[in-house]
């Protein structure tokens, strides 16, 4: 196992810029070993940046054979070179827009987003199509938040490094570091250089928050799939006022662990399919453990940010005739990865088939089509869903 962190079993990951804000849905074992359980989606998890690209179309998937990667790694390292780049540089010529590789630091800082937690300075990064680097959001009480650090910001350098046509995973990496070190942001404000010196920190983030409104509706907001997040939407049901309507929010969820989804589907089924699979032409089935609640009336909140392990839910959901999806097309990535590791210790996630909902859809490169338009008011539109289905006063 070369000292890797064992590779989680069923996730959603996150992609570098090259393949969109996104995570992919994976389905294995720990490298070299038996399968363990899943991972998080759109995060601040390689690195200490929350990182997100610039969404592109979804367009058909390529794949890339484990074996001419893997051979490529041999001869890299064997000649004195990295076996990360020659194993990048298969993938990318193989069409794989979701195949990604990660070197074992890179991976290990990868699993501890899978708790919802990483160390970093508290930040989402956006790299533009046209490379540049710039601060999508910047989390409240984070070193960056302590600093100043505003969306909109434009990244320009990490402790000396220009980060401007990078690669995301690259930029992350260069942002990682131990918690209580410095790290120079160099960056551009309005047409100002700015150069912020922060602490990296261990950080947070809570996956589900709940609040409420009136008329006896619960709005269960989903961030991302991470570990426990499944378990706290069932509570969140459970402790729901009895009668009252549930909006399932998952609006800008880049996706998860497919364990996590799972569960949070089964919140609202009494066992039953969530979606199947297939692995190299090897078809597998997901199911919801028996015993949710059936009976509630539920609106999933959708947008083009949904995705991932988060389409699998509201593809769930929809087509068991559990819940009314509200808002805009969702992203549409409903591929499979299965990690593998490579002779210098690298692992590569490799694009081996699809996902599809219980009613036979495939989401990749689609996505789902809410059954309500929702535009900026959707949560009102939602709420005269629930209306009508005996919800409110």
């Amino acid at each position: 196992m070369l000292g890797l962190p064992s590779i989680p079993a069923s996730c959603l990951r996150p992609r570098d810029l090259r393949r969109g804000a996104v995570l992919t849905l994976v389905f294995l074992a720990a490298v070299g070993t038996a399968a363990s359980t899943g991972f998080l989606d759109r995060e601040e998890g390689l690195a200490g940046a929350l990182v997100a690209d610039a969404p592109e179309p979804p367009r058909a998937t390529g794949t890339a054979d484990r074996e001419a990667v893997a051979r490529a790694v041999a001869e890299a390292v064997a000649e004195g070179k990295s076996g990360k780049n020659a194993a990048q540089e298969v993938v990318s010529r193989s069409g794989d827009r979701w195949g990604i590789v990660y070197d074992q630091g890179e991976y290990a800082a990868f699993t501890e987003g899978l708790d919802g937690r990483w160390t970093g300075v508290g930040l989402w990064a956006q790299r533009a199509r046209d490379g540049r680097i710039q601060i999508d959001k910047v989390q409240p009480d984070s070193p960056a938040a302590r600093a100043g650090l505003r969306a909109g910001d434009r990244l320009l350098s990490v402790d000396g490094h220009a980060v401007t046509g990078l690669a995301v995973a690259d930029v992350i990496a260069l942002l990682r570091g131990e918690a209580g070190t410095p790290v120079v942001l160099n960056l551009s404000r309005d047409g100002a250089d700015l150069t912020e010196t922060v602490r990296r920190e261990q950080l947070r983030a809570e996956p589900v928050t709940v609040r409420q409104l009136p008329g006896g509706i619960t709005i269960i907001k989903v961030a991302s799939f991470t570990r426990g997040s499944g378990d706290r939407v069932k509570a969140a049901v459970r402790a729901a006022p009895p009668g009252g309507g549930v909006m399932l929010d998952l609006r800008g969820n880049p996706g998860g662990l497919v364990t996590e989804a799972v569960t949070a589907a089964s919140a609202f089924l009494d066992g039953g399919l969530v979606a199947t699979y297939d692995v190299r032409g090897d078809q597998r089935a997901l199911y919801a453990t028996p015993g949710g609640d059936t009976t509630r009336p539920l609106v999933a909140l959708v947008d083009g940010g949904t995705m991932s392990a988060a389409e699998l839910v509201t593809g769930a959901l929809q087509d068991r005739g559990r819940a009314v999806a509200v808002g805009s097309r969702t992203f549409g990535k409903g591929s499979v990865q299965m990690p593998t590791e490579l002779p210098d210790g690298s692992v590569a996630e490799l694009t081996v088939g699809t996902y599809r909902t219980p009613g036979g859809r495939s989401l990749d490169g689609s996505g789902i089509t809410p059954d309500l338009a929702g535009g900026e008011r959707v949560e009102e539109r939602a709420a005269t869903v629930l209306g009508g289905l005996g919800v409110g006063p």
